[in-house]
């Protein structure tokens, strides 16, 4: 019951390669890198995108002094 011998590996193989077939089994290791590339190219530009220190958090609104007082509420709009 231990780890399996290199023939066990090597007879799992070939049977891989013939359910499978040689390009089908090229692309699946071509779409599984270039995954694993998108990943982390994802996660290095996710941490150099840190929020700065003064802006409110996401789905937070922020009390500003500068609103734009202009703007008109569109449901109050469409009910008068």
């Amino acid at each position: 019951m231990g780890s399996f011998s290199i023939w066990h590996w090597l007879i799992v193989l070939l049977i891989v390669v013939m359910v499978f077939g040689t390009k089908k089994l090229k692309n699946m290791g071509s779409d599984l890198g270039s995954a694993v590339k998108g990943f982390k190219d994802g996660m290095r530009d996710g941490s150099s995108d840190a929020p700065a220190s003064n802006t409110p958090p996401a789905g937070q609104v922020a009390n500003s002094q500068a609103t734009d007082k202009t703007t008109i509420d569109v449901e109050a709009k469409q009910k008068s």
